[in-house]
């Protein structure tokens, strides 16, 4: 009898490994080829800007052409990430208008120049996208928030070439302290289809190189990573608290939406003119390179929030994770030489570090560190991430994130009472 049901058992598993196997390439098919299109459109937006620096004037009207769209489409100007965070965890239905919306609306940021990534926006392509084919194929209740951990990974992987740090990232950021293992399989055939997809109708796919043999690993370094990663921790603080307190402000201020954006453009306008250059605008990718090269000015994280607080906190679209990995690769890269450690592999430090304070998601940064930079340097990777992710405290980008495991246990929580 034992045996009979275990051959049953096995019988179980592998029907449902078919099933969210063939599930699994679907949504990542149908997400990579709309992560990659939409990846080529955020490079065209990008490349088009640069050679007609004049397109920021028209930001205001940018922000305008947004806010009439979301209006059309009967979505409110401030909805985001959190909403797709939100959903998965109630399992409530996901606007499909909201697709095309994030879609365009990101595109004309960056084309305009908006200070705005565009992993953060993934997310919300890929959990619509999933939802409605959750919809179409009318999944069991709990198999529902597995359709859009599936598109939430495949976008993402699909716009960054990332596919196991995708896969982890969505599992690990809608509840802290809680690893989906259910949906691992499904959202990693996802993401890898979605790769795979991406690549070949020719998405651009961004590259972060960096030298080999620039430091030892041994205990000063990983010492000197532990100081990053506390740099690092502050800075995500700061990043966090100015995303959410800069659009609480604007829109106090200025409740009408098409009001917002005219001020935001304005000022985003003012701001770069007073700059001289376009580095802060868009994702700012080249700064991103040149720091993990060796070089960034030591204000420049600093400004990069800044201009990412007022862009998105008055209703611009886009993502909060390139400005991260922008404010802490320059943030590394200028105080790596101040502990002892090359520049160069502080930025790429800083980077890994602040995505980590921001999200809470060290596993996915640890991850993200191998696949963007090797296994070289792993071990400092590591202690700055863990060192970021503890003691920035239960900041987040998202709102609707949820600490089921408080990063403090009773005994320290009631010291620190």
């Amino acid at each position: 009898m034992m045996m009979q049901k275990q051959l049953r058992d096995s019988g179980h598993y592998l029907l449902a490994f078919l099933r969210w196997a063939v599930i699994g390439i679907l949504i990542g098919l149908v997400c990579g080829v709309v992560g990659g299109l939409f990846s080529m459109a955020v490079e065209w937006a990008t490349h088009t800007r640069n050679h007609h620096t004049w397109l920021l004037y028209l930001l205001p009207v940018g922000g305008l052409a947004i806010a009439g769209l979301y209006r059309l489409l009967k979505l409110p100007l401030n909805v985001g990430t959190d909403k797709i965070l939100t959903t998965v965890r109630t399992q409530e239905g996901v606007p499909v208008q909201l697709a095309p919306a994030i879609f365009l609306s990101t595109t004309i940021t960056h084309l305009l120049g908006g200070s705005a990534g565009r992993e953060g926006a993934a997310l919300q392509l890929g959990g619509s996208l999933g939802a409605k084919i959750g919809d179409i194929l009318h999944p069991r209740q709990d198999g529902r928030r597995i359709f859009e951990l599936c598109g939430m990974a495949a976008l993402f992987s699909a716009l960054f070439g990332t596919p196991l740090t995708a896969t982890i990232f969505v599992l690990e950021i809608i509840e802290v302290g809680k690893f989906n293992g259910r949906a691992l399989l499904p959202c990693l055939i996802s993401a890898l289809a979605a790769n795979l997809a991406a690549k070949f109708i020719g998405a651009p796919v961004e590259l972060f190189p960096l030298a080999s043999g620039l430091e030892a690993v041994n205990a000063v370094s990983l010492l000197q990573a532990g100081g990053i990663g506390m740099a690092c921790a502050g800075v995500a603080i700061v990043f966090c608290v100015s995303m959410h307190k800069s659009g609480a402000w604007i829109k106090k201020w200025l409740p009408n939406d098409f009001v917002r954006v005219i001020a935001g453009g304005a000022a985003v306008i003012l701001l770069t003119l007073l700059m001289g250059n376009q580095d802060y605008n868009g994702g700012g990718m080249h700064v991103i390179l040149s720091a993990l090269e060796g070089n960034a000015k030591p204000w420049m994280f600093l400004l990069k929030i800044l201009f990412t607080a007022i862009s998105l906190g008055s209703g611009y679209k886009g993502g909060e994770i390139v400005p991260s990995f922008f404010v802490g690769s320059t943030m590394g890269c200028v105080i790596a030489p101040l502990l002892g450690l090359s520049p160069a592999l502080g930025a790429s430090i800083g980077l890994v570090g602040v995505f980590c304070g921001v999200t809470n998601a060290p596993l996915a940064s640890i991850m993200l560190s191998i696949e963007l930079f090797g296994v070289e340097y792993l071990p400092l990777f590591g202690v700055c991430a863990a060192v970021s992710f503890m003691l920035s405290g239960h900041f987040s980008l998202y709102h609707s994130q949820l600490f089921l495991q408080q990063k403090l246990g009773r005994d320290e929580e009631s010291m620190a009472q």
